[in-house]
């Protein structure tokens, strides 16, 4: 459509954060961008690790999530960066490369081919600045992505050994349909050490007519900010690409640059914690811009830190991460309490409220359960059933409780598993019109321990026997619950068991 066309990123004239492992995590691409970065890059993601990841929409952070199977996020990107950010992915095959493509198009701007990289975790599957040697496969990989995503798409290469050569690449790349390409101006096996090509790259903007991005002048010929200019025009491009410039100080980005890196650390750092960025990560990049001072006291602290709570102390940003904890835990807080109304609805064969159980609302030693558990003794009905799931990304516990054939669930996430299943049981007693001995409610005469316990100690055989009962009624609930069994990996569903025969095989 027309509107699609127009709002489609422009890789003409821009000034761009180029594509860094380990370094263009969201707190980065945030930074450049404040600093006047035009369009920013991720670094690359490989394209096995990120087709098994799941995208969980992040209410907390406000962020979206590709979260990998071991919970680690390999993709966290937010409506601040939805309209620049390039997802440039690591990929030797056409078909994985668009399911990873579609999975992440609608929340990035355009979709990226690293070829690249010459580091061998990216070359030993064929990806990277291996693909340079396979130009059927790079087009093969390139049509794909052109015909099978709404959103641009765009590849980064290094020259080839002979100027002939990395035209006519270039030149066939153009033909796939991409909407730019970005031109690293070192061979394959130079390093960051050796002087960028600029003829290289100019001969390549000559030769298309698709916008070239140059990279690789953060060695000697970009410093500040006007140094820019000087890079494009060196390379007679449209658009320039900074990497170590922009990660040693990423004010360079500005006209009123560079700031002082210990200011643009802090910047740095306020991000990685309001978007809880993984500490390693946020103490990596920091030692990149820290760079010769990485042995100085600040240095040391930083590298010391195992908490983004530490290194917000080497930086004396205490009160600004207990803020902003403080902040996210009341956003989780609002989030569970408006979730959803407090009226059932069908999700499945389950029904689900919005409930969470606080201890506080009950006596001492009264629980939910407790009373669905008398209540099913009471009608002759089975035990109810708990199972419990736990969710990857938080840790969080969902439970379901099976009564009479029926299953009643809570749509809030609870923190422990023992919480979830107490949850579970107050929505199926509420649905079923049972009390749940709450303070302050009527007494129902399900549970009669408060009411003895107003009293003398009974000494009748009636007494007593109800003593029994309840004794008995505490212990069917407290030694059935179901132990959760992670097998490492945290989120396999768990179903309770009988209870336990013998106290040998009470798991309290």
């Amino acid at each position: 459509s027309l509107i699609n066309i127009l709002s489609r990123l422009s890789f003409s004239n821009i000034t761009a954060l180029a594509p860094m492992v380990r370094v263009g995590t969201l707190p980065m691409r945030l930074l450049a961008l404040d600093y006047g970065a035009d369009v920013v890059y991720c670094e690359e993601l490989i394209d096995i690790k990120m087709a098994q990841c799941q995208r969980v929409v992040n209410e907390v952070l406000e962020t979206v999530d590709f979260v990998a199977p071991d919970d680690r996020v390999m993709f966290r990107t937010c409506k601040r960066e939805t309209d620049r950010v390039v997802f440039q992915m690591g990929t030797a095959d056409p078909d994985r490369a668009l399911a990873v493509a579609r999975l992440v198009e609608k929340d990035v701007a355009a979709i990226d081919v690293n070829m690249g990289c010459p580091k061998e975790y990216s070359t030993k599957g064929g990806m990277g600045a291996a693909l340079l040697s396979d130009p059927d496969k790079i087009e093969a990989i390139l049509k794909k992505l052109v015909t099978g995503v709404s959103i641009p798409v765009t590849c980064k290469i290094r020259i080839l050994p002979s100027l002939e050569e990395t035209i006519s690449l270039v030149q066939r790349i153009e033909k796939t349909g991409v909407t730019a390409v970005a031109v690293h101006g070192r061979f394959k096996e130079e390093r960051p050490r050796h002087p960028v090509h600029c003829d290289y790259i100019q001969a390549v903007a000559q030769a298309v007519s698709i916008p070239v991005i140059a990279n690789g002048g953060s060695l000697d010929l970009v410093k500040t900010n006007s140094d820019i200019e000087e890079f494009r025009k060196a390379t007679g491009t449209s658009s320039v690409m900074l990497a170590r410039a922009a990660m040693w100080n990423a004010s360079v980005f500005t006209s009123q640059g560079p700031l002082p890196v210990e200011k643009v650390m802090e910047e740095y750092l306020k991000y990685a914690i309001q978007y809880d960025n993984n500490a390693f990560n946020t103490k990596y990049c920091l030692c990149q811009m820290l760079r010769d001072k990485v042995e100085s006291p600040l240095g040391k602290q930083v590298q010391a830190a195992q908490t983004n709570a530490d290194i917000s102390e080497a930086y004396g940003l205490q009160e600004f991460y207990q803020q902003t904890l403080e902040q996210l835990q009341a956003r989780r807080g609002a989030l569970q309490s408006s979730s959803q109304p407090d009226r059932p609805i069908m999700d499945g064969d389950v029904t689900t409220m919005a409930v969470k159980f606080e201890r506080r609302e009950y006596p001492p030693q009264i629980t939910p359960k407790m009373f669905l558990l008398e209540w099913s003794r009471k009608e002759k009905l089975e035990q109810p059933q708990y199972e419990t799931v736990q969710r990857s990304q938080d840790r969080a516990f969902q439970s379901t409780v099976t009564v009479a054939e029926k299953k009643y669930r809570s749509s809030l996430w609870e923190k422990s598993k023992k919480f979830a299943e107490q949850a579970a049981a107050i929505v199926c007693l509420r649905i079923l019109g049972i009390p749940e001995g709450r303070i302050g409610e009527e007494d129902s005469g399900l549970v009669c321990k408060r009411k003895r316990e107003g009293r003398m100690n009974g000494t009748t055989e009636e007494d007593r026997s109800k003593k029994r009962h309840v004794a008995d009624i505490l212990h069917s609930t407290e030694t059935s619950e179901p132990t959760v069994v992670t097998n490492g990996d945290g989120h396999k569903p768990t179903t309770n068991e009988k209870p336990p025969e013998s106290p040998e095989q009470l798991t309290l």
